[in-house]
């Protein structure tokens, strides 16, 4: 899976959520293609850990939530000091509770809502003025199918993931003229800990609905969201890439 290779020397790549699961994965890639990685995640000892595991002098890490603009904000500034960002991967998120709309918590469902969508309003906010003071910028969304199909006693998860899809959208056309892409992904489920964070019933009705019968592995995750975050992509944006093994079918 590995044997693709990209060219990110000389890029500077922000992975929110960076710490664990498809974050942890893509951070990895991007290291081993030459790039500068900062690592995001909002779980010190998952940071800790990650360091730990992708030991590369090319890697930093901050604790952000993405959810709360100003340390967004503060960050990016920090960062644009020294450097560009050429990268950025939207991965922060969480799925939230399994319950019906009507008996949903409502504190938790704008908890949800405000990760997985404000969340990746906020880094673009922040991001995408140094990216077009540059003309170069690779904005990668990780959405889910949820957004498009809709998972029945995950309303909250479904409506952040689908306003996810509809920022991508609208954002990457905004930036079309300028070399700077934006796209969305939209995996079926795959095999990380956010799985832990579901019923058993649940994950077992959403892998009823993947054609291939089996659950996205990480790396083939990880080699779409490398390419869309490459020079190789020059013409894709404001789209949506779906890798959910033949569930979704649009």
């Amino acid at each position: 899976m590995e044997k693709i290779t990209f060219d990110f020397k000389d890029r500077t790549a922000i992975v929110t959520g960076g710490a664990q699961g498809f974050g942890l994965d893509i951070s990895k890639r991007f290291l081993k293609s030459g790039a500068k990685v900062i690592v995001w995640d909002n779980d010190p000892k998952a940071l800790q850990k990650a360091i730990k595991f992708l030991n590369n002098p090319n890697l930093s890490s901050s604790e952000v939530d993405v959810s709360n603009y100003e340390q967004v904000s503060k960050n990016i500034k920090e960062i644009t000091k020294n450097s560009n960002i050429d990268i950025l991967v939207n991965n922060a998120g969480i799925t939230g509770p399994t319950a019906s709309l009507w008996e949903y918590d409502i504190e938790l469902w704008k908890k949800v809502v405000e990760i997985n969508l404000v969340g990746t309003f906020n880094c673009c906010r922040a991001v995408v003025p140094n990216m077009i003071k540059n003309n170069y910028g690779r904005i990668v969304n990780v959405a889910s199918v949820a957004g498009k199909d809709g998972n029945a006693n995950a309303s909250a998860y479904s409506a952040g993931k689908a306003g996810a899809i509809g920022l991508t959208k609208s954002l990457g056309k905004e930036l079309a003229n300028k070399n700077i892409a934006v796209n969305a992904v939209t995996p079926a489920g795959a095999k990380t800990r956010i799985l832990d964070q579901m019923t058993k019933e649940h994950v077992q009705r959403m892998l009823s609905k993947v054609p291939r019968g089996r659950f996205l592995e990480v790396k083939e995750f990880t080699s779409l969201v490398c390419w869309l975050s490459s020079e190789e992509n020059t013409f894709s944006t404001a789209a949506v890439f779906d890798i959910s093994g033949g569930r979704s079918t649009y």
